[in-house]
Formats: C-alpha cells, sequence, structure tokens
C-alpha cells in the first residue's frame, strides 16, 4: 500500500478495493471534490482518483481539507446511495484521532445543537442559510503534556491527544464541538486560536490542522458483512506523537507498524461502550 506521503507525487493511498468500493487514505491540505469555498484549489480526491483507477467514482461522504485519514467512494451510482442511506441511519462508526488545546475530562460526550451552512454559489459569492441541528460526540482522552511555554496569559500550554467518535455527521462536527467544549483542535484557523497554532509551528514545524479519521466501520453495500477500514496515521501526525511522547496512548492499530487495512468488526475493542461518563450539553 502506499504511504499518505506519495499522494504529494500524485497517487492515492488505496486501504480497500473491490468491485462496488473503494476506501483511501486522503492526506491532510486535499479536498473531497471542486468547491466554491476554495476557487484556487485544482487538486481533488474524487478527480484524483477517478484518473488514478481508470473509472467513475461516487463520493458518499467527507472529509474538511485540512483532515487526513480514511475517504470512502462508490464505483456505481447505486452503491453510491447504499452507502450514502447508511451514513444517513447511522450505521457507519467513525473514529478519529485529533490534538486539542486544554486537559479535557477523561472520556465524555458532547450534546450540542449546531447550525447547517447551506451553501450555494450566488453571482460569484457563496451564500449561506442556517437551521439548527441536533449532533452528539463521544470522546476520550488517550494523553496529556504541559509545554514550558507561555500562551496567554499562562506560563505552561497544555495538550491533549484524544479519541473522537461523531455519533452525528454534522458539517464541522468534529472541530465545532471541541471548541464549544474549549478545547479546540490545534491547526485550526477557523475554530482554533492562532497564538497555539503557532506555536506548534514554532516548536514542531506543524502546519496541517491535527486531526484524522482512523477508522470507519459499516456494512458492505453489497454482502452486508461488517466491515472495517482504517488508515495509520500519516508521518507528519506520528513524528508529532513521538516529539510528546504520546505514541504509545495510541491504539496499535492506527499506527503504521500496526495492523492496517479491513478486518473483522470482531477484532474491534470492546472498550469504546464505556467511553461515557457525562454530558456536555449546550
Amino acid at each position: 500500500m502506499l504511504s499518505a506521503d506519495e499522494a504529494c507525487r500524485g497517487l492515492l493511498p488505496i486501504l480497500f478495493h473491490d468491485q462496488h468500493l473503494i476506501a483511501i487514505h486522503k492526506p491532510a491540505g486535499l479536498l473531497v471534490h471542486r468547491s466554491a469555498i476554495d476557487r484556487r484549489e485544482h487538486r481533488f480526491a474524487l478527480q484524483m482518483l477517478r484518473e488514478q483507477i481508470g473509472q467513475r467514482v461516487y463520493a458518499v461522504h467527507r472529509l474538511d481539507k485540512g483532515t487526513s485519514g480514511v475517504l470512502l467512494f462508490a464505483l456505481s451510482s447505486a452503491v453510491g446511495r447504499a452507502l450514502s442511506s447508511s451514513f444517513e441511519q447511522r450505521q457507519v462508526g467513525k473514529n478519529y484521532l485529533a490534538v486539542v488545546r486544554g486537559h479535557p475530562p477523561l472520556a465524555g460526550e458532547i450534546d450540542h445543537p449546531l447550525r447547517r451552512h447551506l451553501e450555494r454559489c450566488e453571482r460569484g459569492s457563496a451564500a449561506t442559510a442556517t437551521q439548527t441541528q441536533d449532533a452528539w460526540t463521544r470522546y476520550r482522552t488517550l494523553a496529556t503534556s504541559e509545554l514550558p511555554h507561555r500562551v496567554d496569559r499562562y506560563p505552561s500550554s497544555r495538550y491533549a491527544l484524544v479519541e473522537l467518535e461523531p455519533l452525528t455527521g454534522r458539517r464541522h462536527q468534529l472541530r465545532r464541538h471541541l471548541r464549544h467544549i474549549s478545547h479546540p483542535v490545534i491547526g485550526d484557523a477557523t475554530y482554533g486560536k492562532g497564538s497555539h497554532n503557532r506555536l506548534f509551528q514554532t516548536l514542531f514545524a506543524c502546519h496541517r490542522l491535527l486531526l484524522a479519521c482512523v477508522e470507519l466501520r459499516l456494512p458492505h453495500p453489497a454482502s452486508g458483512a461488517m466491515l472495517t477500514l482504517r488508515a495509520p496515521l500519516a508521518s507528519d501526525f506520528c513524528r508529532l506523537l513521538a516529539r510528546l511522547e504520546w505514541t504509545a496512548a495510541v491504539p496499535p492499530q492506527w499506527l503504521p507498524d500496526g495492523r492496517e487495512g479491513p478486518v473483522d468488526s470482531a477484532a474491534v475493542d470492546d472498550q469504546r461502550a464505556s467511553h461515557l461518563s457525562f454530558s456536555l450539553r449546550g
């Protein structure tokens, strides 16, 4: 399998491929498809993958431009509809890793409705309509650290590695929910804080959003068998974890030298059921 770094040379790392669907490891900084938000961008995962395999592909979900990890495409419109239905009916389990500001509680669930953003192109600009949608995110703190560097009014700065499980699929849900509980993702220029982002740029030469989709679990649209797709963390993310001495806190299947690719869902760690310890409501 190609590494995520090889995507810079025009090839996307393929995690799984059969006659019905294909999953790739999307690198940070790559759009899923053309967007009015970023008109200057000319590289898109959908187009690159179509050219790479010589076949039309259908996007069934998306990751933000700055987010890396598992990205799933259908190879026919019928399979695309089936996969989209699985996402809409919340039959897809999703796990992310993120580096955030501060020290969150050991575990919890964020129950905080979000405004839905509907973008459309009007006279060359983006117009936005909004409506409130329910949104839930489960999280678990895996590791913490305190750096001897002043940011804002404190003489030192606290950071944490968290595992995230979105129970709904709202736009920018994880980034917005983490900001809501005052633990924004490092590298997030929209919902984060520039002073913390700049500290990571200075100390670790880290210029990316530190958010990665490491695992998807879903019923296969043709066979119905449960399929687990994993994207081990990219090298830049791994280097940062090593600098913070957090590597041992990451489940091994989400590291480059761990088990990769689809596995039977029975192998998924049962500890996911114990993540919820309290609820934050806003």
